[in-house]
């Protein structure tokens, strides 16, 4: 099993950088076997992300931020799921993947299972837009928009 992690390697956004780096770095760590898949540069891993993540996950805008974390099809989650994961020692429950031998394995806390079952019940209309959704909006408009010549901005 693989552990696909998907990223924005041209994100100007730091704080979706930093988040990237603490996914990866911990899963280095942990040596956990992952593929990076840049939705950057390649359409065909941002369209797969976007139409893997849940309904239920999406932010209001519909577009999820990276990093976004699946174990081959199966949805993660995103870096708070995961950040959620690593504080209770259980990211490779989040992960799906066997503990390795010798090691303890966490059971997720009531109150954290209750704080899912909470965001799972909000409706889109109750989470806010963070500044990095909108950058990261923004990034993708000015991609899908068409691109304008230096000739064609002589001619106007």
């Amino acid at each position: 099993m693989v552990i696909k992690v998907f990223l924005a390697s041209s994100s100007g956004s730091t704080a979706i950088k930093k988040k990237q780096q603490d996914v990866l770095g911990f899963l280095e760590a942990l040596k956990v076997d992952y593929a990076p898949l840049d939705i950057a540069c390649n359409e065909d891993n941002r369209m797969w992300m976007r139409e893997n993540v849940p309904v239920e996950k999406k932010p209001t805008n519909g577009i999820p931020l990276p990093p976004q974390i699946f174990n081959e099809e199966s949805y993660c989650g995103d870096y708070e799921t995961f950040f959620d994961a690593k504080e209770d020692n259980a990211v490779y429950a989040f992960l799906g993947l066997p503990p390795p031998p010798g090691s303890k394995k966490a059971p997720l806390k009531q109150e954290a299972q209750e704080e899912v079952e909470d965001e799972e019940a909000k409706g889109e209309d109750d989470q806010p837009v963070s500044e990095e959704e909108e950058e990261l909006r923004q990034l993708e408009e000015e991609e899908e928009a068409p691109e304008v010549t230096e000739q064609e901005e002589e001619d106007e």
